[in-house]
Formats: structure tokens, C-alpha cells, sequence
């Protein structure tokens, strides 16, 4: 589990920035201003950050969503870890907000990022998360 200190700093490509258009599946409609955040895959394994599979569906806090503030105090909201890399792993790959896949989008926007851009994910306590563009 991630405790208070454990970081990781991910590069933003164009799928991070522009997730509801920049796509290579066709199973929805194209959505302008979506946005989501990577976990890589040593630091899901590491800090043990799950996706709904490991937890029977269910979001608990610690496990697949957590509190979030952005640095800037643009966000205040719930991440969830979703998705996996391959079919059934219980990692997840990404964070998005919870019931919000446009939030991290509008964050984008507001400061401003652009591909190569580098976001710092930090843990403040086994629940609570800050983002920080650096």
C-alpha cells in the first residue's frame, strides 16, 4: 500500500491530454476534454494500486480511489485507479476521477500542459493523494 512520501513523476503524451478523441478503439463516441493520469506498472506492483477487479468491484479508500488536491488548487476530487494492461490484472493503469473522466481534462487546461509536460504524483497519507505539473 502507498504511505505518505511515495511519489512517482509520469511524462503527459497526446492519449493522457486528449483520452475522449486521441483513441484506438471505436467502443464509444468521441468526448472533447477528457484527460487521465498513468500509473506504470512497477509503481501500481509497488505500491499496490488496484483496479475493481482485485476488490470484487467495490472502491474502497486506499485501495482504488483516493482523495486528491492538486498543488495549484485547481482539483479537489476523488481518483479512482482503473483499467489493467492485460485482461484481469487487478492493477490498475490510470487514475481518472471518480464520475468525472472530464476533470482531469479541465486541470489540464488550466495549467496549461502540453505533451512532455511531467506530472508528480505524491502520496500525504495511505488515502490522500497531491498533483503537482513540474
Amino acid at each position: 500500500m502507498a504511505k505518505r512520501g511515495d511519489s512517482y513523476v509520469v511524462t503527459l503524451k497526446r492519449a493522457h491530454l486528449e483520452w475522449g478523441t486521441h483513441r484506438y478503439t471505436h467502443t464509444r463516441d468521441r468526448i472533447y476534454g477528457e484527460g487521465y493520469l498513468p500509473i506504470p506498472a512497477s509503481r501500481a506492483r509497488m505500491y499496490e494500486i488496484y483496479n475493481s477487479n482485485n476488490i470484487g468491484g467495490r472502491d474502497e479508500f486506499g485501495i482504488n480511489i483516493f482523495n486528491c488536491q492538486s498543488a495549484d488548487g485547481f482539483l479537489n476530487c476523488i481518483l479512482k485507479a482503473q483499467g489493467c494492461s492485460t485482461a484481469g490484472s487487478v492493477y490498475a493503469k490510470q487514475f481518472s476521477v471518480a464520475d468525472d473522466l472530464r476533470a482531469l481534462g479541465d486541470w489540464y487546461e488550466y495549467i496549461g500542459a502540453v505533451i512532455g509536460d511531467r506530472v508528480r504524483v505524491t502520496w500525504i497519507s495511505d488515502t490522500d493523494i497531491i498533483l503537482e505539473k513540474i
